[in-house]
């Protein structure tokens, strides 16, 4: 199994997500079924070279299938930092399984497997 660890601002969390600002990928939506730990540098305090524009959306969904259905039809990247990471547009959402069209293939992936999300 994959382990992948970030570093960011956390922008927001809900009952199955959180929100995560990275330098490296930008905006990242985390299942929080998958994560098994979270810290928080106390001491040394981390600099961040992100510079948040006054004006910076995200978007916010009251839980994984909500924000699904927001980044419908626009171009997303699963489980990044793994072996399962793919990219496409985001084309059916249903309770179980998630579509991808990624080149001439759609690629269909279990819910419970969606480790991360961004766009």
């Amino acid at each position: 199994m994959a382990r992948e660890s970030r570093v960011g601002k956390l922008l927001d969390v809900y009952n199955d997500h959180l929100v995560l600002l990275t330098e490296e990928d930008g905006v990242v939506y985390y299942n929080t079924d998958h994560i098994k730990s979270v810290t928080e540098n106390t001491k040394d305090q981390l600099e961040l070279n992100i510079v948040i524009p006054k004006d910076f959306e995200y978007k916010k969904a009251d839980n994984i299938p909500s924000l699904l259905e927001i980044l419908k039809f626009q171009w997303v990247k699963i489980n990044r930092g793994g072996p399962e990471k793919i990219e496409g547009v985001l084309c059916d959402i249903n309770n179980n399984m998630v579509s991808l069209i990624n080149k001439e293939e759609i690629v269909h992936i279990s819910l419970f497997h969606l480790r991360n999300i961004s766009n």
